[in-house]
């Protein structure tokens, strides 16, 4: 069955927002996130910043795995990359946060590029224990390069406005919110519209990445390389694009975490990151932007819902809420991996089939 109204023309199959539901719920989408930092409370702001940046990390590996069906275990190395080197361009050089965010991606791309030619002899778990390899090699670099990194003790990462040591910064708007006249933002609200912005910028991204001839040109070679070569397409040269694009957005992640967390350590990015990453994307759907979204929103809501809920949970009641969240996760994910596949962008498709044949049913 279909999952949306029939279409007569090229342009509705490109269009974002193909009817008026879909542009209501943007509507609804919009106004939520305009009005969510000055509702919520200092606890879900948090929770919001978090979810943003996983959002950008997930949408990343989606390309690079759902998208080329390259097995990467090696986004949590990509990821500290673009954060160390947004604390080293702030920390040492003074960079503006503005514009260390997009060389941390470009950081990240560069050393994605290079593990890009693996994948042209390797392929499935032979990869992904490549890319295992990268995040040790990244580790250690981030402990013994004590100059760069500050080593085990970790460094500060300032996010200034300007050039400059002198140049005013994000935390300042801490003790003085930003006066707008309607409005008045404070650090953490001001980094949430930030982070929102680039959230939307790569989901974007990705969204168009996956409709155009180099996204198609992934999903072949996902699909069978071979037949893929045939048809024209450069296999090589297609893997390569994949591990730039994804280490780049994943870079991106890295100094939105980097500007988040305002101190970093190396202990932060090993290999649970990675795979928490892999399990955002099998929870929301593998191959579409859409899993990738809202996986990761799934995957960082699901972590103040288990505070809430272990108190009642008999066993977990005395352990760590790292624990039992982390058991309450494994248990959703295998859930889904049981009964719906797809993840959550399966479940939406269902709903979206039952409510487009409403008040028939069929099957």
């Amino acid at each position: 069955m279909p999952t949306r109204a029939l279409t007569t023309r090229h342009a509705q199959d490109l269009e974002l927002f193909a009817d008026r539901w879909a542009k209501a719920g943007l509507v609804l989408l919009v106004l939520l996130c305009l009005g969510f930092p000055f509702m919520a409370g200092n606890k879900w702001l948090v929770v919001g910043l978090q979810a943003q940046i996983a959002i950008v990390g997930s949408v990343s590996l989606m390309i690079l795995t759902g998208f080329a069906g390259q097995i990467s275990m090696g986004h949590a190395a990509f990821i500290g990359i673009g954060a160390y080197t947004t604390a080293m361009l702030g920390e040492h050089h003074h960079f503006p946060f503005w514009l260390a965010l997009p060389l941390a991606g470009l950081a990240a791309a560069a050393v994605g590029m290079m593990i890009g030619p693996f994948a042209l002899r390797l392929r499935g778990l032979y990869l992904a224990l490549i890319t295992v390899g990268l995040v040790f090699i990244v580790k250690h670099m981030l402990y013994h390069q004590v100059a760069w990194t500050g080593g085990a003790k970790g460094m500060k990462v300032p996010a200034y406005l300007w050039f400059g040591g002198d140049a005013p910064k994000l935390s300042d708007y801490a003790k003085e919110p930003l006066d707008l006249g309607v409005v008045s933002l404070d650090s953490q609200q001001l980094m949430f519209f930030v982070f929102l912005l680039l959230a939307v910028a790569v989901v974007l991204c990705g969204v168009h990445i996956a409709r155009s001839n180099t996204g198609r040109a992934m999903m072949a070679v996902r699909d069978h390389d071979l037949a893929a070569s045939v048809l024209g397409i450069h296999p090589a040269r297609t893997k390569v694009l994949a591990f730039g694009i994804s280490s780049f957005f994943a870079g991106v992640c890295g100094g939105m975490l980097a500007l988040q967390l305002s101190y970093l350590m190396p202990d932060g990015f090993g290999l649970p990151m990675s795979v928490n990453y892999i399990a955002m994307i099998v929870l929301g759907g593998i191959g579409t932007i859409f899993g990738g979204v809202w996986g990761a929103i799934m995957f960082v809501v699901l972590h103040p819902v288990a505070e809430q809920l272990q108190p009642y949970v008999p066993y977990f009641s005395e352990r760590t809420d790292t624990l039992f969240s982390t058991v309450l996760f494994a248990v959703v994910v295998c859930i889904f991996l049981i009964f719906e596949p797809l993840g959550l962008f399966g479940f939406w498709l269902r709903i979206k089939r039952y409510f487009l044949a409403w008040p028939f049913r069929y099957g």
